[in-house]
């Protein structure tokens, strides 16, 4: 029986500045916890070049969305301090010292350490200097035949201004000496290269010295960078890329159709206000001053690199290249034996719920509940809610084959998901067409949940079968991100399924659910409840236990929520992949709390909550983190795992086996930093995962 404890009373109040990290800061720790798997000898090496890339691509994303964010804030936010009492322009200053050393250690780690055991490996990127005559032969061949029709250089004077450079871009700033036939006098210019041309470009054999030689775009244009200036003498020729604030904004409370108002908008994305300017190392001082000068930014905005300054664009060498043990061993995800053979779905489910592990098991059998409702004629109706699902997508594809089949199909589109706004307008539209029922949620929510309903004439009547899930509707993904579906035919569930759809769709008030939890209504409420409850357990001598695994925390009431359930002595494993602005091990506030990051070949993207209840566990999968915007400002959906089994299963393979990860896994220190768990037996959750669920002979798995 655990000892009940008293609050100390020198604690610090739990909403204290110094109990919370800052969150910008904390995501930028996540981007250096990928960046380490790059340097990892056990990763094969073209698997580490692209958890170089994804940094990269991550870090892309970070200033065109959050730094974006706190510059505003800077500008307009009128000295407003954070939960950890930084004002915006603090935090801007130290963004700045962290982003810049993770660029110095990308550039470091491809130059010194990747590419040259690439080319262990026969697989070369060549510089302009390492080029032979036949490849250069070849090289400007190609520049002229592929890549000069499409350039368009812009002399700089007063009947010329600066081009308007679109959002992460290559381009290039040249400086011209000599007259032109105009009589005008060389100074610089800018020249942009399209986004239709390949970054990386493979030598022909005949050509290449090795197996796999590649060059890269910026290095053909800046070799043969004179023909675009004949007659005029290059002195200089410098790669750079700016990078823009490309949150949207809609007031959605002001117009008639949201569609139609995003769609006008996404144009704008690419001309955003600049929030970084990238210039090549070799650069003159004058040029890079001059480049922020035109994009009004500051000095600490300048980002100088030795390499090409679209990295991300290197990871084509991971899709060009095959060579033994340079990338992950493939695999199969497993289906459930209970799925085995051409068994009725709908029956399978009036059965017993099924709980799918993505990616170690397959996501058809999603593909397959959409399909079989599209072509079943006792199916009357499918309900759907969309927020990623891709461009090219088989499970919109079933939907659309649903409406056409005249089943009455309703999809909740999330046209505001951010970066998949244009492929989600697509499918809007392809929707309607076919005769689905549309609708984009509520003004001033994201609709964020993952449901799906089917509304079947059984031989007992009406029954209602849904699939609920933790990550999106996107069989991709599903291969690479680590998530849960529960597919069900409770009565319970989908009942409450039911009811939300309604009050996303209609007119409706709260209806009580049996089942779920949904944000922005119950679910914040009901999840301070459940960790109050545990510390009430604690605080009598009772046994008591939260563990909880999600992408990101920083709800404030739910941290102090945990900080006080903490002091009442709660055992409580925090399982956050990326963001997490609460302190562990901080004495006499969070002393019980473990925080854990893992960070292996797949995305952790589960949400997955425990909570003891007196030995009555609660066990719930959600689409939600535990976030202000999740918690207020979407609608999500958590959804209790009540089966025994499946409960069980739950809480070993989302929990149990993440807590005693000794591979993947990263403790978090008081201080907001990260230490590598030290290597043990057994292997990481993922690599024990894979195991588990290799299929049989006959390909099926046996949970």
């Amino acid at each position: 029986m655990e000892t009940a404890r008293d609050p100390d009373p020198t604690s610090p109040a739990l909403d204290a500045p110094g109990l919370y990290l800052n969150r910008e800061l904390s995501l930028l720790r996540f981007h250096e916890r990928v960046l380490r798997q790059a340097t990892r000898v056990d990763t094969p090496l073209l698997e580490r070049l692209r958890f170089l890339t994804i940094s990269s691509t991550n870090l892309d994303e970070f200033f065109e969305v959050r730094v974006s964010s706190v510059k505003q804030q800077a500008t307009y936010g009128v000295g407003y301090r954070g939960p950890d009492g930084r004002t915006a322009g603090e935090a801007l200053s130290e963004i700045s010292v962290r982003a810049h050393g993770l660029v110095r250690e990308q550039y470091r780690l491809l130059n010194d350490v990747i590419l040259p055991e690439l080319r262990d490996h026969g697989v070369r990127v060549l510089r302009r200097g390492e080029w032979t005559a036949g490849q250069r032969a070849w090289i400007t061949s190609y520049f002229h035949d592929e890549v000069l029709p499409v350039l368009t250089p812009t002399a700089l004077d007063p009947g010329h201004p600066f081009p308007n450079i679109v959002n992460k871009g290559l381009n290039f700033i040249v400086q011209v000496r000599g007259e032109d036939f105009f009589g005008r006098h060389g100074g610089v210019a800018v020249v942009p290269a399209p986004r239709a041309l390949p970054r990386m470009i493979r030598l022909p054999a005949g050509v290449a010295g090795e197996r796999w030689d590649f060059v890269l775009l910026s290095s053909v244009i800046h070799a043969n960078i004179e023909t675009l200036f004949p007659g005029m003498d290059v002195l200089g020729c410098h790669q750079f890329r700016v990078t823009r604030n490309s949150d949207l904004w809609v007031d959605e409370e002001e117009v008639d159709d949201l569609l139609h108002a995003i769609a006008g908008e996404l144009p704008r994305r690419n001309f955003g206000d600049a929030v970084r300017v990238e210039v090549d190392d070799t650069c003159p001082r004058e040029l890079a001053l001059f480049l922020l000068d035109q994009f009004e930014l500051e000095e600490h905005e300048l980002y100088q690199v030795h390499g090409p300054v679209n990295l991300h664009r290197v990871s084509a060498l991971c899709n060009a290249v095959d060579g033994p043990g340079l990338k992950y061993p493939p695999f199969v995800p497993a289906l459930p034996r209970r799925l085995h053979g051409d068994v009725d779905l709908f029956q399978v489910l009036r059965e017993g719920d099924i709980l799918l592990h993505h990616p170690y098991q397959s996501f058809n059998p999603v593909l397959d509940m959409l399909r079989r409702a599209a072509s079943d004629p006792d199916v009357l109706a499918v309900k759907m809610t969309l927020y990623r699902t891709g461009s090219d997508s088989p499970v919109a594809d079933a939907l659309m084959d649903a409406a056409l089949a005249g089943k009455e199909v309703t999809v909740v589109v999330e046209l505001r998901a951010r970066f998949d706004e244009k492929a989600n307008i697509d499918w809007a539209t392809r929707f309607k067409d076919a005769g689905a029922n549309v609708v984009y949620g509520i003004v001033g929510r994201k609709t964020h949940a993952k449901m799906l309903l089917v509304v079947r004439r059984d031989p007992d009547g009406l029954r209602r079968y849904v699939h609920l899930g933790t990550g999106n509707y996107h069989s991709k993904t599903a291969l690479l991100y680590t998530d849960f579906g529960l597919m069900s035919a409770r009565s319970e569930l989908g009942e409450d399924v039911h009811q939300v759809f309604s009050q996303l769709t209609g007119f409706a008030r709260l209806a009580p659910l049996s089942r779920l939890l949904v944000a922005p209504f119950t679910l914040a409420t009901e999840l301070e409840r459940l960790i109050e409850a545990e510390a009430n357990a604690a605080r009598t001598g009772r046994k008591a236990r939260i563990i909880a695994k999600m992408n990101s925390l920083n709800e404030p009431t739910l941290i102090r929520a945990l900080y006080r359930a903490s002091q009442a002595g709660v055992p409580i494993d925090l399982i956050v992949r990326g963001i997490c602005t609460l302190r562990p091990g901080v004495p006499g506030v969070s002393e019980t709390i473990r925080v854990r990051s893992i960070v292996g070949r797949f995305l952790e993207h589960s949400r997955v909550f425990y909570f003891h209840a007196e030995g009555d566990e609660r066990v719930y999968i959600a689409s939600a983190d535990w976030m202000p915007r999740n918690m207020f400002r979407r609608v999500e959906t958590a959804t209790p795992v009540n089966d025994p089994a499946l409960r069980a299963r739950l809480i070993d393979e989302a929990l149990a086996l993440s807590i005693a990860d000794g591979t993947d896994a990263w403790l978090m220190q008081p201080d907001g930093s990260y230490r590598a768990v030290p290597p043990s037996d057994p292997p990481g959750a993922q690599s024990r995962l894979l195991e588990r669920h290799i299929p049989d002979r006959e390909g099926f798995d046996a949970v």
